[in-house]
């Protein structure tokens, strides 16, 4: 019988995931420098009871994957939201599991705690953990619009406690109301508590801030909030913007900066004098090409980022496997197929030590590299770029072609290794004498190319 870590003494308890002290740019998990990507479910595994989650985690650990993200239970979907298909954050009203105690006339008690609730949460990291996959706990979203917040604990239809009074969907998360904050803040205590033996996990204060009334105040609070509960054992991630943006005031208690959309990784340069982690935890609205979302992973990967999850699609009650095809209006896609390439990215990083590489802009005529100097380099070029139109704003192009690069390291033996993406497989090889310069030409290839420059000595 598996015993809570929470109920452990604290001398027993593992070290949980953090950032690497050699190098804070990525992460030390369980004695080993790593990255942490992956293409997971719409963050339901846990509030949504009809969803099988070991088969998931089964399925992210057969592919190779190690990180998935999940929202507490505080949040609910409607079927339809954001035209997905299967969408694992829309359960029933029956199968919506949630922290707090559901009274026989539908609304919550915020002051009882509900045991299937956080048995099932434990469980589930309990299952990740065994598999080696780090789950990011989203505390909260933000309330796009009045459909989503009408159906919250918080909003006081919901609840018998006189919480969320008069409030709408971008008031809750502002400091505006004492009484709802007081709230959130026991939640927030009871969830660090239940989750704090665990390695495998950190905590994610929003989802999406930037949108719908967050406050840069509320989640300040709410960091120092969780790192006092949780006596700063576990990392916290802010969600910073869509796209990019150069954080200006970044908060302390934070060590994972992530964004959503983040193509073409500008916000890993933008961040990366800050030493901490940069992250890319949500994708989409691209397409259905599996060739786009393992583009966007190498290059903001080998930009520097430390996390890369792709929102997939494929995954669905039914099918906790992933291998639900979904419909043309869905705002992403997902497969088997581009889990496996995600797969191989993550062990061809891992593989390669990272903890002693860092960006190198000058290395390579063509594409981004990653590399220790003098010692090994890891160079990504692809054939991807944003275009104008809404659907697919991101398209690749497929011809098979040649490229010359220019590529200026000390001078020294090494081994160059062709990689392709796609397949995960060696396409060509050779060992040359460097001077500073040298032009090498690439295996034919098409999409995208990867090379592993290694100095031989």
């Amino acid at each position: 019988m598996r015993l809570w870590p929470c109920l452990l003494p604290a001398a027993l308890l593992a070290q949980p995931i953090a950032l690497h002290p050699d190098n804070p740019h990525y992460f030390l998990y369980r004695g080993k420098a790593t990255v942490l990507v992956t293409s997971g479910e719409h963050y339901g595994a846990v509030l949504n009871a009809k969803f099988d989650y070991q088969k998931y985690l089964a399925t992210l650990a057969k592919d190779g994957l190690n990180h998935t993200r999940i929202f507490t239970g505080i949040y609910r979907e409607v079927p339809g939201s954001f035209n997905i298909t299967g969408n694992t954050l829309a359960p029933e009203q029956a199968d919506w599991l949630t922290p707090f105690v559901r009274l026989s006339d539908g609304k919550f008690d915020l002051t009882q705690w509900n045991p299937a609730y956080w048995s099932r949460l434990k469980a589930f990291l309990s299952e990740a953990e065994r598999r080696g996959i780090v789950v990011e706990i989203c505390l909260t979203t933000t309330h796009y619009n009045d459909t989503h917040w009408a159906l919250v604990p918080w909003n006081e239809r919901n609840n018998v406690n006189g919480v969320g009074a008069g409030l709408t969907h971008t008031d809750p998360w502002t400091l505006k109301d004492p009484k709802l904050q007081g709230f959130v803040d026991a939640f927030v205590r009871k969830l660090a508590q239940e989750v704090k033996g665990f390695d495998n996990l950190y905590f994610e204060i929003c989802n999406e801030p930037y949108f719908g009334g967050p406050t840069l105040a509320w989640q300040r609070h709410m960091a120092a909030v969780l790192k006092q509960a949780d006596g700063g054992r576990h990392l916290i991630s802010q969600n910073i913007a869509n796209h990019e943006e150069q954080i200006a005031q970044p908060d302390p208690n934070v060590s994972i900066f992530n964004f959503h959309y983040a193509r073409p990784p500008r916000a890993v340069a933008q961040n990366y004098s800050l030493n901490k982690a940069i992250g890319m935890n949500e994708t989409g609205f691209d397409g259905f090409d599996d060739a786009i979302y393992r583009i966007q992973a190498w290059d903001f990967l080998i930009a520097g980022g430390a996390l890369y999850n792709n929102l997939d699609y494929s995954f669905t009650v039914g099918h906790e496997d992933g291998t639900f095809t979904p419909p043309a209006a869905t705002p992403g896609g997902g497969s088997p197929a581009l889990r496996k390439q995600l797969g191989f990215l993550r062990r061809f990083l891992d593989r390669s030590g990272i903890v002693k590489m860092s960006p190198q802009p000058n290395v390579s005529s063509v594409g981004r590299c990653l590399g220790q100097e003098g010692e090994l380099y890891l160079c990504y070029a692809h054939y991807g770029e944003l275009r104008n139109g809404f659907r697919p704003r991101y398209a690749v192009e497929t011809t098979k072609r040649t490229s010359e690069w220019r590529i200026q390291v000390p001078p020294g033996r090494y081994q160059a290794i062709w990689h392709d993406p796609k397949t995960g497989q060696e396409i060509g090889r050779g060992t040359f004498e460097m001077d500073w310069g040298m032009v090498l030409k690439t295996p034919e290839h098409a999409e995208d190319i990867a090379l592993e420059l290694r100095r031989l000595r």
